[in-house]
């Protein structure tokens, strides 16, 4: 065999995994799948990379064609390439992890994706493909970064409480953490806020209100650290 068409036979895709925190538990942007392959499961949002494009925009563009959403930043996690891993073909494919609000998006399924939802992680069983390893292994990098560098900007509100935050983690990692402990670790790293507010309309006692230093968030999310939590 011709050695070009033994070694140029291959496809390249791309998965996006979105995560999400709402109702006190993580979720994952799915959508529903229109056309076969795996017609009627659910997937993460994901496609092929057109030939005459460049794999860093492929991500970004497949996401706003099958969700509506734009700009969202997206960070390359790993690619995936077991030899039988898609019906048609050989296609390696490569993840990328995103963490958003999720009431700051709006969804508008397309092209082939004829739901849109975010779904609790906890709830997910079985998806098209091999998303599920996708999916996981995506979770196992997002709960090792936790430990290296801060998180919830991008999934809390404005102003929260530092019981919202220790939900987050918490929901994160699948674990209990020390609230007195936790909150130690937080309020020593300078990146929160102390809104002088509190929080209105609540039967129990009003928690204090924080928001983040974006700047600071920033500096630490480059420089990274050490949360052993």
């Amino acid at each position: 065999m011709d050695v070009q068409n033994q070694y140029f036979k291959s496809a390249f895709s791309v998965d996006n995994v979105l995560f999400g925190f709402d109702d006190k538990v993580i979720k994952v942007l799915l959508i529903k799948r229109g056309e076969e392959p795996y017609k009627d499961y659910w997937a993460l949002p994901g496609d092929l990379v057109y030939p005459d494009e460049d794999l860093r925009d492929a991500p970004m563009r497949v996401l706003k064609q099958l969700t509506g959403i734009e700009n969202m930043y997206l960070e390359q996690v790993k690619a995936f390439g077991k030899r039988d891993r898609h019906p048609l073909g050989r296609v390696i494919t490569v993840a990328y992890l995103s963490l958003v609000n999720v009431n700051k998006v709006q969804l508008k399924p397309s092209s082939f994706a004829e739901i849109v939802k975010w779904i609790p992680i906890d709830a997910i069983e079985e998806l098209a493909f091999d998303h599920v390893k996708i999916l996981n292994d995506c979770l196992n990098s997002l709960q090792q970064s936790v430990q290296q560098r801060p998180l919830g900007f991008e999934l809390l509100p404005e102003r929260f409480t530092l019981s919202d935050l220790q939900e987050l983690y918490e929901a994160i990692m699948s674990t209990s953490l020390d609230k007195r402990n936790f909150r130690k670790k937080l309020l020593s790293m300078g990146i929160l806020i102390d809104t002088k507010e509190f929080q209105t309309g609540v039967a129990h006692r009003p928690a204090r209100l924080y928001s983040f230093d974006q700047e600071k968030y920033e500096d630490l999310k480059r420089t990274g650290f050490t949360f052993d939590i």
